[in-house]
């Protein structure tokens, strides 16, 4: 964990140590103690702040950010469109000023995965199926946007110790990262605990994983089905022993056509990480989905 001191911070935003210390006793700014008996400031601490506060950075890269950081309010439709044609180019520097740009302003994470981040990877999707890039320019996006997501994740404050439990991946032959991580961020950002397991696992160690800690939520991105009716067959335990347990189902996934869903039922389905965030919301007030009630998917 990155720790920062009160004059870092304050020069970071411009602003004098005296007033950034007196916004942090006035709990505007969460502080830690060090052993030796120093206030400091964690990254997430200082990105709730800027974020809730709208305060402009002036030296981000004090903060271990972009040098650009937090210096452009950028339009979520044209962020979309640079975010793309960086990740083509591998301009890994543009596509992380872009997404943390993006973080530092009024824009939720599920907004900006659904308008932003997914529509610039299904591009690139489609421009690598036509033979417009090359394999490698593919797997450098997808490996430019894991570095990038690990350190969102970074600036997000820590959930509350007794905040719900979300756990989830993708099932055995999806080796696809980004969305299930997009989705672990997404709840952590709702304040939910959320711990993305990885992908390509069986469903019985997904089952064993639900089992053993009970989540609240558990999330399964669908981006690869080989075999539909084996899709089925064992999917449809997993949401058995999930409704024995009480737990949640939501999937979501480029590869859940209207057909497969009919086969499932008592699922929540999301087509986005919005839809994600919403049905977050729904079960933190306590309002269960009409999926989670034994309804058909």
């Amino acid at each position: 964990m990155s720790l920062f001191t009160p004059k870092q911070v304050a020069q970071a935003i411009g602003v004098s140590e005296s007033s950034l210390k007196r916004w942090c006793d006035r709990g505007l700014i969460a502080t830690v103690k060090t052993p030796g008996g120093h206030r400091k400031m964690t990254a997430a601490g200082v990105a709730t702040f800027l974020r809730e506060r709208q305060q402009p950075l002036v030296r981000p890269e004090l903060l271990g950010l972009p040098s650009n950081a937090g210096k452009s309010r950028r339009v979520l439709d044209r962020a979309a469109e640079q975010f793309h044609q960086a990740l083509a180019a591998g301009d890994e520097e543009v596509c992380r000023q872009v997404l943390v740009d993006l973080f530092l302003s009024e824009h939720r994470l599920a907004r900006v995965f659904d308008t932003v981040v997914a529509p610039a990877y299904q591009q690139l999707g489609q421009r690598w199926q036509c033979r417009e890039l090359e394999v490698f320019e593919e797997r450098r996006a997808v490996q430019i946007g894991l570095r990038i997501l690990g350190e969102i994740h970074r600036l997000l404050a820590d959930p509350e110790t007794d905040a719900p439990l979300a756990l989830g991946g993708t099932w055995e032959g999806d080796f696809y990262q980004l969305p299930t991580n997009l989705a672990e961020l997404t709840l952590r950002e709702s304040g939910w605990r959320a711990t993305n397991l990885g992908s390509s696992l069986p469903f019985a160690t997904l089952e064993a994983a639900m089992t053993e800690h009970c989540p609240r939520l558990f999330w399964l991105s669908v981006s690869f089905v080989a075999d539909d009716d084996k899709f089925v067959e064992t999917c449809s335990g997993f949401l058995e022993k999930a409704e024995k347990l009480g737990v949640v189902v939501a999937m979501g996934g480029r590869e859940l056509t209207e057909p497969l869903r009919q086969r499932l039922r008592a699922v929540s389905w999301c087509d986005g990480f919005q839809d994600l965030e919403a049905l977050a919301a729904k079960l933190s007030s306590g309002n269960e989905p009409e999926s989670a009630k034994g309804g058909d998917g």
